[in-house]
């Protein structure tokens, strides 16, 4: 085992990281920002070293900054947690060329599942279905682009092979739009990520976003570790989460789950990932895998027992895998609401002083947070200041559990989309299990026409 960790992210993710660190009695760094000075996990961890001032391109993304602090700490390994470097492949490079373990996959293996023509190839090559499209990049001639989209069918949408996090897409719906929307969306991808490059799938109407946990060692043993539910989203961006997916055959599940155990085999994966698939009408179609730890990754622990990012840490020290498929067990059922500093009605950011913190308890709720009374959020980062996870025997049960929670959470001083999570936990749909991705974007929207019929409504609930 390691002695000692840094760990390169910052959040709840880095507090995270510090705990299962010591747990196995691993010592720890934390890297920060000037504006995370007064962070928790800066304060709990055995050493720090600020890296940089708020702007995170000077700071959480500025690799030499973090090598430095790497080698300074005599620290053997670098943990990246979810988001900044954490899927850049040649982050990766430089940390094992400095003579330090990457807590993730090998630079190779994120530069193949990065690239989302590659990582289709790959996966067809696994046996693990993918959505129907272009074979690889879409071509220069605009003929042989319309020729490829009438035999795909329309809508299509296009992507940049090089995009992540919703970006660098585009949906067509008929011939007339298709060839200057794949220009369009080739000059967004070349100035959003270096690369032009842009593929085309088929667009599924109505599809839920359901994934899959995988966990590998280097010997080529791998697992995957129940599905997530991760459909209630908006501007692709999760809100949601929940384990296992209501209304899907666990045969189905099993069926896909051991594709992508042998897709892991096959590529020579390492550590935690995540396969991401589009479901629609019983069947499974490939989009992406994210070479990390996620940010709903309590809901599998949770629900299968298993401790993740202490299972990352521990296969990245060298160890066997030691977890057998067959003795993967799923358990319950958990749900996770991510909590952001954020106007829950508007979606714009509210960061500021927290002047009254109190996280919820009682049976069956975590809460994975790094913020306390008197903390500041930040302007400069993500919104998100936590995550409240319920677990119950049943859906129903998880349910009730987090509307408690809800109701007893406080966070006074800045705005939290916390009534929005309150309004989800009640919602006919949602309680049914099953919505597409796109049911809470179409809630929203009817929500705003009804204010712009009745604009009083409004002004009601923000004076209340």
């Amino acid at each position: 085992m390691f002695e000692k960790v840094l760990i390169a992210n910052r959040g709840e993710i880095a507090l995270r990281v510090l705990r299962a660190c010591r747990e196995l009695g691993v010592r720890t760094v934390a890297v920060h920002s000037v504006a995370d000075t007064e962070a928790k996990y800066v304060k709990l961890a055995d050493e720090s070293v600020c890296i940089g001032p708020a702007p995170s391109a000077q700071s959480y993304l500025n690799i030499p900054a973090i090598i430095s602090a790497a080698e300074v700490t005599d620290s053997e390994a670098i943990h990246p947690g979810y988001g900044f470097l954490s899927e850049n492949a040649d982050f990766a490079e430089r940390v094992e060329k400095s003579g330090f373990v990457f807590i993730g996959p090998k630079a190779e293996t994120i530069r193949l599942m990065g690239d989302k023509v590659s990582a289709k190839d790959a996966m067809k090559a696994a046996g693990v279905p993918c959505v129907p499209g272009s074979e690889g990049a879409l071509p220069e001639d605009p003929k042989e682009i319309v020729k490829i989209a009438r035999e795909v069918g329309y809508p299509v949408i296009i992507k940049a092979a090089g995009g992540g996090g919703g970006r660098g897409m585009r949906v067509v719906h008929t011939e007339a739009a298709l060839v200057n929307a794949v220009n369009t969306t080739r000059s967004e991808a070349q100035a959003a990520f270096g690369n032009p490059m842009v593929y085309m799938e088929k667009f599924l109407e109505n599809p839920r976003h359901i994934e899959i946990q995988v966990m590998a060692d280097n010997y080529r043993n791998a697992v995957w570790l129940s599905e997530r539910d991760c459909s209630m989203q908006r501007r692709h961006q999760k809100v949601i989460e929940e384990a296992p997916a209501p209304e899907v055959s666990r045969r189905v599940i099993a069926k896909i789950g051991d594709r992508c155990a042998e897709a892991c085999r096959k590529i020579g994966y390492r550590g935690a990932g995540t396969f991401e698939f589009l479901y629609e009408n019983g069947e499974f179609y490939f989009i992406e895998m994210n070479t990390r730890v996620q940010v709903e990754h309590p809901v599998t622990e949770l629900v299968t027992g298993v401790d993740i990012v202490q299972t990352q840490i521990r296969v990245a020290a060298g160890e066997k895998l030691w977890l057998k498929q067959r003795e993967i067990e799923v358990k319950g059922h958990a749900i996770e609401c991510r909590i952001c500093a954020e106007d829950p009605f508007r979606f714009t950011p509210s960061p500021g002083k927290i002047t009254n913190w109190h996280a919820p308890g009682g049976p069956g709720i975590r809460v994975d947070s790094h913020v306390y009374t008197g903390y500041t959020v930040p302007s400069h980062y993500d919104s998100m200041i936590a995550k409240l996870i319920a677990y119950g025997d049943t859906r129903d049960q998880a349910i009730r559990r987090m509307r408690i929670a809800l109701s007893e959470m406080m966070v006074d001083g800045i705005k939290t989309n916390i009534p929005l999570h309150q309004e989800l936990m009640l919602d006919d749909r949602f309680i049914n299990g099953g919505t597409s991705i796109h049911y809470l974007e179409e809630k929203l929207a009817a929500r705003e026409e009804v204010k712009s019929l009745y604009p009083s409504v409004d002004q009601r609930r923000d004076h209340h």
